[in-house]
């Protein structure tokens, strides 16, 4: 059986109005979407939905005056300048609850998503993916472009051939994901988190140099399991130290889980044929009541700012939006309800060449929450750990003002006392 199509009949499948989805990151099929944007012309009202887009595009500049549109779940570097001149569409969500929104919202028209070459059994895998498309498998419909560059993995996101419209065949180097610098702030920040972390205990990290610092750390410890939302080049080193077997985990015991994965050859190279990590879609991976069930349930997230409630506001930056919410509040919640859960949320304790602290009495100006004050666990600074959780909204405000840039501090304290908190 075969299913390989011209363009053409790739193109013919659009019809005006239509609500396309695109995976995260690395499922993003670039020859597909090449072909839509060189025929947009044509179109009338399509919208693209997506998280995190790689490649800018002339679509996303808002060029084709609505003929072919992008509505974006998570902005990136290919998207943020766009939201900011109005071309695209910005929805507010929680990662868990994408699978749900684009049912609610959308008409689900088609998946285009890039996979692996199919095997023997006639089945496709769509590789770095499950994330919010991994979902719709089987009940909508499916155009695969095939990259022999995808590594095969497994889990839930398995495709066979009798359940797509049909697939391109396209090579090209999969993105790579360079992991930031560390400076010694971050160090300072990873090393109080590592110490409250023990043997046994299952680890989901978010993006950035303190979740690759807390893992580059982590290799004397064992039987550690992964539960994450996105599987990094630092898990790998981690594995192969010998510290992640995943053999006291509760849930999908000896497993690495995670919905996506983005780093570099190394990471693709772990991933490719490996039956011990598992894809699952986002709804299950970041749904709260199953990261609940890991009794040892360890999260570690970042966030740009902090005010004296405890609320976090990790997805923008001087009051302007960067990104959006990501997982960060769905594992906020999990680790809450998991009976020995830890939740962590680091940061900076200042910006711009410590002139400006990261704990405030009050957020920015357009500053938006992420992790609400009933939610937040601890919060790290390069200066201590203040377990917030369920304190009084005074002794947060001394737990936090502890760890602030020294130089701050009593500036804090003074701006608390005339906002009310009784410190």
């Amino acid at each position: 059986m075969t299913k390989e199509m011209t363009e053409q009949e790739f193109l013919s499948l659009i019809r005006p109005g239509d609500d396309l989805v695109v995976p995260i990151a690395n499922g993003e099929p670039f020859r597909l979407l090449d072909i839509l944007e060189a025929h947009a012309d044509h179109f009338e009202g399509v919208r693209i939905h997506q998280m995190h887009v790689l490649r800018e595009r002339r679509y996303i500049k808002g060029e084709f005056d609505g003929k072919l549109n992008h509505v974006s779940y998570f902005l990136s570097g290919a998207t943020r300048k766009a939201y900011h001149n109005g071309t695209i569409e910005l929805v507010p969500n929680n990662f868990s609850d994408v699978p749900y929104l684009l049912r609610r919202t959308t008409k689900l028209s088609l998946v285009m998503a890039k996979a692996s070459p199919m095997d023997e059994h006639g089945y496709f895998s769509l590789g770095t993916n499950a994330d919010y498309v991994a979902e719709f498998i089987g009940n909508v419909p499916f155009v695969l472009e095939v990259n022999e560059n995808m590594p095969r993995t497994f889990g839930q996101n398995q495709i066979h051939i009798s359940q797509i419209k049909g697939y391109i065949r396209h090579d090209e180097p999969l993105y790579h994901a360079e992991a930031p610098p560390v400076t010694e702030k971050d160090i300072a920040i990873a090393e109080k988190v590592v110490e409250r972390i023990e043997d046994g205990d299952t680890i989901q990290v978010g993006i950035g140099a303190i979740p690759n610092a807390v893992l580059s750390m982590l290799k004397d410890h064992r039987h550690l399991g992964i539960h994450t939302e996105m599987l990094t080049s630092s898990v790998v080193d981690l594995y192969n130290s010998g510290a992640v077997d995943g053999t006291r985990k509760a849930t999908n015991r000896g497993k690495i889980v995670c919905t996506f994965a983005l780093g570099d050859q190394k990471l693709y190279d772990f991933l490719h044929d490996n039956p011990g990590v598992e894809f699952q879609p986002v709804h299950i991976v970041n749904n709260p009541a199953k990261i609940a069930l890991e009794d040892h349930m360890v999260s570690i997230n970042a966030s740009t700012e902090i005010d004296l409630y405890g609320q976090a506001a990790s997805e923008t930056v001087a009051g302007k939006y960067y990104s959006l919410s990501g997982g960060q509040a769905d594992f906020a919640n999990g680790v809450r309800f998991s009976k020995y859960g830890k939740g962590f949320i680091c940061l900076h304790s200042t910006a711009k060449n410590d002139t400006l602290s990261r704990i405030k009495v009050a957020l920015a100006p357009g500053s938006v929450v992420t992790t609400s004050k009933n939610s937040v666990g601890s919060i790290v600074t390069e200066y201590g750990i203040a377990d917030l959780y369920g304190q009084p909204f005074s002794e947060r405000a001394r737990r936090l003002i502890s760890i602030a840039h020294p130089k701050f501090r009593e500036e804090l304290e003074f701006e608390a006392k005339k906002a009310g908190f009784f410190i």
